[in-house]
């Protein structure tokens, strides 16, 4: 029986990215930037978190300095995205860079890092994608059915695990055209808003917006700080363009300029759709508890009007099915990647011989994302609000690891030019402790009771059970399966090769076989 030996535990120089039979030149540098922003939803993001952040204590109108903050993080890992992926594109993206600086412990609890974010946060895109076909199609009885929710968001998790089996080239397509309604109604309806707040008969508590809502210096420095940690999350997901490099047409640039170009993108639609928002009726508006968790439905009629208003729900459905897609993506090739490194069990690195994608990892994480969708809408609403909260320690986690990473990997790489120390080195490595940094507040915040939806467990608050817990439950489950994969947690820790930055990038090479 033929099996797929990986690298040579401990070699100092990479190869090449080994074949894991992906299509290759299946998606262009396009489909990377919309894979990216659609995977963090952006419509959903602002439409369940904008309310949270102006209602943080001290925050207020500088709702878009907090984003602009918030962006900052982002914009500095996605740089070690960029040079990770030039040297490496590798479909593992975090797995496998953190695994080549710091070694297979470290590299396979980021691993599960991303698997952990990612079958948490199913559970709300499949609800929310379920609530707005409802309020689509004026179902109203439906939508407030638990049954009748947990019956649509199995469906919307299965059709697009469907769509992701069936091939990356139909999964780019349907991204483009969501994606595409998604940001068209969102320019819609911030440019309405203001034309409206500029208007001859401004809304009523309405305010014109100035350069001091910009200002994170007009901010306490805690109160920023917590509400950064909403921030964070709305940001989440651009990675995913990045782990379709061994399927783009230019696996070693085209990926990583993506993830920059993405953030950057998310933060113009970030900025432009908050300022929108509460320049039209104001904080108070934002932060009625009757608003705060749709802020953008709750909007919806006064800029478009009864008709229009459903706009904004498509753009919310789209935005929650698209990124419903887009993390099942990432998920399947980080797990494929981990069986061809043999972190884990080789059914997992399977590949459909006619649409060349994952099989058993794209189906498996399909029927993992249902059962706990199913358990989560089933325990109560609260459960699923803390489980969302939840998710920004994974996230803090191994966004946080990837800048720290960089630095340290491309280390004898970083005195050769101002440029790279900057880029490769001080801007990565300040992103990653600044999302250290973000989730160890978090751990902080969300542990108090006050601050969180749900009763605490044995005097433990969900958020932490599910976030920080899961991270340990990883740790065991590692530490359970190291005699099983003694090949891969035998590696040796590696360097970037001299000069690797500046020769060709890396080919994909064919996987040596033993028989």
């Amino acid at each position: 029986m033929a099996t797929v030996s990986a690298a040579a535990p401990g070699a100092p120089k990479q190869e090449g990215v080994m074949d894991k039979g992906l299509k290759k030149n299946a998606i262009g540098y396009l489909s990377n930037i919309v894979i990216g922003v659609a995977s963090t939803a952006p419509a959903y993001s602002l439409a369940a978190t904008l309310g949270f952040i102006v209602a943080v204590k001290g925050v207020g109108v500088h709702a878009p300095a907090v984003l602009l903050v918030s962006f900052i993080p982002m914009l500095l890992v996605a740089s070690a995205y960029k040079y990770f992926n030039r040297s490496d594109p590798d479909a593992g993206t975090t797995f496998a860079w953190v695994t080549r600086a710091f070694g297979p412990m470290t590299g396979w609890m980021n691993g599960w890092a991303i698997f952990l974010a990612d079958i948490i946060v199913m559970a709300s895109l499949s609800d929310i994608a379920a609530v707005y076909t409802f309020k689509l199609f004026g179902f109203t009885e439906l939508g407030e059915s638990k049954v009748a929710i947990i019956v649509a968001a199995v469906l919307w998790i299965a059709i697009m695990t469907w769509i992701c089996y069936r091939g990356i080239e139909l999964s780019a397509r349907i991204q483009q055209v969501l994606l595409g309604a998604e940001v068209t109604i969102l320019a819609v309806f911030s440019i309405v808003a203001f034309a409206k707040v500029y208007g001859s008969h401004p809304p009523s508590g309405s305010i014109k917006p100035s350069l001091s809502w910009f200002n994170p210096f007009a901010m306490n420095f805690g109160d920023l700080v917590v509400a950064v940690l909403l921030g964070v999350f709305i940001y989440w997901g651009w990675d995913s363009g990045v782990s379709v490099n061994e399927e783009s047409e230019d696996p070693a640039e085209g990926p990583g300029k993506a993830a920059v170009v993405s953030t950057i993108l998310l933060v113009v639609i970030y900025l432009l759709v908050s300022s929108a928002a509460q320049a039209f009726h104001g904080v108070g508006f934002l932060t009625n508890e009757a608003n705060q968790e749709d802020v953008l439905n709750a909007l919806g009629t006064g800029v478009l009007g009864s008709t229009l208003n459903k706009l904004l729900v498509i753009a919310v459905l789209t935005s929650a099915s698209a990124s419903t897609q887009t993390t099942i993506l990432p998920t399947a090739r980080t797990t494929l990647s981990m069986a061809h490194w043999k972190a884990v069990t080789n059914l997992l690195a399977r590949v459909h011989k006619r649409f060349l994608t994952p099989t058993v990892s794209t189906l498996g994480f399909g029927l993992l994302s249902i059962i706990v969708t199913v358990v989560l809408l089933l325990l109560s609403e609260s459960v699923l609000v803390d489980s969302v909260t939840a998710i920004g320690f994974p996230i803090c986690f191994y966004y946080g690891f990837t800048g720290v990473a960089c630095g340290w990997y491309f280390r004898h790489e970083l005195g050769k030019s101002a440029r790279n120390f900057l880029l490769l080195g001080l801007g990565p490595l300040i992103g990653g402790l600044m999302l250290w940094g973000v989730g160890v507040k978090a751990a902080f915040y969300y542990g108090h009771t006050e601050n969180v939806e749900s009763k605490p467990i044995l005097g433990i608050t969900l958020p932490l059970w599910m976030g920080i817990g899961g991270m340990v439950l990883g740790a065991i489950i590692m530490v359970a399966s190291r005699p099983y994969f003694k090949e891969f947690f035998a590696r040796k820790t590696e360097t970037a090769p001299p000069g690797v930055l500046d020769q060709p990038p890396p080919e994909v090479v064919p996987p040596q076989v033993d028989f």
